[in-house]
């Protein structure tokens, strides 16, 4: 890729007379190859910060955390915290859904439920508590899809499904019904969106909606080829954290291997919490009281937790 972008570089730089006066629109396509050349460049040099970051490693009764603050703009020329909690052992861990009809934070819900592990889940409405999303818990239909002002169905951020059931997580594709999750057999099943990527192949963005353009606070959950889960966790609106695009946080769960992944809510919303015996509380940097610490959680509709097996 760098070769690439040194030969066109180069080409460039030797333009002739005799080319100066090419067609308008051979010098148009001249100049969009270098702009994409330097796109390339760009991301390639962010992946490569990506993986050499100070990345901090903790092994926590089987689970894996990495954590990572790049806080020279090393990461698309920015600020960023990220957590990425790995989940490979499916026969000693799996994922469970829980929701409070009132607002509570996912820290709360987790010490209720005796997880070792929880992230904030889907969308919900501030005022009124409910999802509005699709949700399912142990068979129990709780939140719907909701249209948006420009869709009928449902909103462009509810066509990703993560399901949990018979010793099994995956994420699926949803069509434009609004209740195509009903025929689903899993007892449990959270909307939300956007879907990031599905079976390896990146899914478009949208460009004229500043939720997907602007850097936020992220949640996301993504499954590997060989089934390992990851939680992961963006923190935002610091100076020290400046949050992510949603192209930005599809691009790190590109290189994180995920074949299919999901945004979750995020924002305020957006919380990592650990109950190990090394670490335990919220880890991330909760940005609801405008402070740059971890007492700023919010609190939510439903969270994703990590629960250990019953023997």
């Amino acid at each position: 890729m760098i070769f690439c972008f040194r030969k066109l570089v180069k080409k460039s730089i030797h333009i002739s007379s005799h080319q100066i006066q090419r067609p308008f629109f051979s010098r148009i396509v001249l100049i969009f190859l270098h702009i994409c050349c330097f796109s390339l460049l760009f991301a390639q040099n962010d992946s490569i910060s990506f993986a050499n970051g100070p990345w901090q490693r903790d092994t926590l009764d089987g689970l894996v955390l990495h954590r990572c603050h790049f806080d020279h703009h090393q990461l698309f020329s920015s600020n960023q915290m990220i957590f990425v909690l790995e989940i490979s052992d499916q026969q000693a861990y799996n994922l469970q859904l829980a929701h409070e009809e009132r607002r509570t934070k996912t820290s709360e819900m987790a010490q209720k439920h005796g997880a070792v592990a929880a992230v904030n889940g889907s969308f919900f409405d501030m005022d009124k508590h409910f999802p509005i999303c699709y949700l399912r818990i142990n068979g129990v239909n709780i939140g719907e899809n909701t249209p948006g002002k420009d869709t009928v169905n449902r909103k462009y951020y509810q066509y990703g499904t993560l399901c949990m059931g018979n010793d099994s997580v995956l994420i699926l594709k949803t069509d434009s019904s609004r209740r195509w999750e009903d025929a689903l057999p899993y007892p449990n099943i959270m909307t939300a969106g956007p879907l990031l990527i599905y079976r390896n192949t990146v899914q478009y963005m949208r460009d004229d909606r500043t939720f997907v353009t602007q850097r936020h606070n992220r949640t996301a959950v993504g499954i590997r080829e060989d089934g390992t889960i990851l939680l992961v966790v963006a923190d935002g609106r610091f100076k020290e954290a400046e949050g992510l695009s949603l192209t930005e946080l599809q691009q790190i769960l590109q290189w994180l291997g995920c074949r299919d992944a999901l945004n979750l809510d995020g924002g305020g919303s957006t919380t990592m919490f650990l109950n190990s015996n090394e670490l335990q509380g919220v880890l991330n940097y909760p940005s609801d009281n405008g402070r740059f610490d971890h007492a700023g959680e919010r609190g939510v509709s439903n969270a994703v937790m990590v629960v250990r097996n019953e023997e």
